[in-house]
């Protein structure tokens, strides 16, 4: 058992000590490209600005043979690209797989500076993180690191499920949790094909009116409403990751074509505490910034109760509405994210300077 006081201690001579909170940095879209592909890997500098995290995928949607190609395509673009406030990730191969080792190995030792987190796939328990915690350690000791490597973990099996909390308390670099629909719904025999997202079997429907003879008509029309099946996974996902002051995202959304479906799955995230997705294709960064940005017309409440409030005690009425401290709270989360958006997206921050000068202009005629 280890010592609490030894928890951010480092886990290696030389390397840098553990972070003791995770910097809270947008990453509204973790956009996915494949370095062992040339004509995706010349887009990238100029992808550099337009999307908080751009992620080197290094595991699934990279053959086989092009693992080695794809991992020195990562390096390349590590040396040579000033990515400036875009965060650079990287999702490595499995712990199992044989390329995981050469991955970890030539990519903190070659680019570690320029890497701010490693993916890792399809942990199953806390004893995955404690071997990549301490491998990452003793690698930043030998590349003279002087800042720590952050550790992002995908939700892909019905084990990591029921593991998800000692996942997300497993190390001081945990950053995040991803939800893997894909894997998931496999390893649960879950009897859908689609990668995120709903399905129309998945559904409540409304009870049978009666007829004029006072039966039941229970093949006449009835309103259906199709559900998320990913909502139990997601809440219980951010829970954890709340729990351990880090950080839950949605995965991927596999139907590229239907940019309506996928914004409402990125929404569903987004309302239940998610603070980013992936992107797998640049139609849907857009759509990833639109929805994890604080709609302006909300922030002008959140403003308004908190300028309200005050020192953040008692009751006020906002717009017919009472609002105490919790409310307030509430109202901080998203008056605190759309502060931090403003600092880094010059189109989010006049339209959110100009929410709060209403609602100041609110409150103050009220």
């Amino acid at each position: 058992m280890r010592s609490a006081k030894d928890f951010f201690a480092p886990l290696a001579v030389g390397a840098p000590a553990p972070l003791r909170e995770i910097p809270a940095r947008p990453s509204r879209a973790i956009h996915f490209f494949d370095p062992s592909n040339e004509k995706m890997a010349a887009k990238i500098p100029a992808m550099v600005g337009t999307v908080d995290v751009l992620l080197g995928n290094l595991e699934d949607a990279v053959k086989a043979e092009n693992k080695e190609k794809a991992r020195a395509g990562l390096v390349t673009i590590g040396k040579n690209t000033d990515f400036g406030m875009t965060q650079l990730w990287t999702r490595l191969n499995a712990l199992d797989s044989p390329w995981f080792l050469d991955d970890v190995t030539t990519l903190v030792t070659e680019i570690g500076d320029k890497l701010d987190v490693v993916m890792i796939p399809k942990v199953q328990g806390a004893e995955d993180i404690h071997y990549v915690d301490r491998i990452l350690a003793q690698l930043e000791a030998k590349a003279k690191l002087t800042r720590p490597i952050l550790v992002h973990a995908i939700l892909e099996t019905a084990r990591g499920m029921v593991n998800v909390e000692e996942i997300c308390g497993a190390s001081p670099r945990m950053q995040g949790i991803s939800l893997g629909p894909a894997d998931l719904a496999a390893d649960r025999r879950m009897k859908t094909t689609r990668v995120g997202g709903g399905h129309p079997g998945y559904l409540v429907r409304a009870d049978a009116a009666k007829g004029a003879d006072g039966a039941y008509d229970f093949h006449g029309e009835r309103t259906i409403f199709q559900q998320d099946l990913w909502h139990y996974t997601i809440a219980r996902m951010v829970d954890a990751c709340a729990m351990h002051g880090i950080y839950a995202y949605y995965g991927p959304f596999g139907d590229i074509s239907d940019v309506v479906a996928c914004e409402d799955q990125f929404r569903n995230a987004f309302l239940l505490g998610c603070v980013g997705t992936w992107t797998l294709h640049p139609k849907q960064i857009e759509i990833a910034k639109k929805v994890f940005s604080p709609d302006p017309k909300e922030l002008i409440h959140a403003y308004e109760v908190v300028e309200a409030m005050g020192d953040g005690t008692g009751a006020v009425m906002v717009d017919g509405k009472m609002e105490d401290d919790a409310s307030c709270k509430q109202c901080l989360v998203v008056v605190n994210l759309a502060e931090q958006l403003a600092a880094i997206d010059p189109d989010l921050k006049e339209a959110y300077a100009q929410a709060k000068a209403t609602a100041q202009a609110k409150v103050k005629g009220a």
